[in-house]
């Protein structure tokens, strides 16, 4: 047995829930935030036998998507340029973690 962590972008959360649903992988979801842009993201916690993980994999990569949006630059320890210049950067996709679960119980 397995345990998928995958942290996904908010606006493609609804899209990999569904999917995963539709193919009865059950999951938990938690809300949370990134580190860097300070952004929502949602973390799924999956836990599939072994042979179910390439499909779970399939799933979340076909639902997340890669995009550049826009971030105020920041100058000077996290002051605000003048300004508010903006800046682009990708977000989006996913960072999926496969982990050996060693013990599984339902109670």
């Amino acid at each position: 047995m397995k345990m998928v962590t995958a942290i996904v972008n908010k606006k493609d959360a609804g899209e990999v829930c569904d999917a995963l649903a539709e193919e009865k992988i059950t999951f938990t979801k938690m809300a949370t935030t990134g580190g860097f842009l300070k952004a929502g993201n949602v973390t799924l916690l999956i836990g599939v036998e072994d042979e179910q993980v390439e499909k779970v994999l399939e799933l979340i990569r076909k639902h997340c998507a890669r995009r550049m949006e826009p971030m105020p630059a920041v100058v000077n320890a996290g002051v605000p340029a003048f300004g508010y210049y903006k800046t682009e950067v990708l977000v989006g996709g996913a960072t999926v973690f496969v982990s050996p679960v060693e013990r599984f119980e339902k109670m």
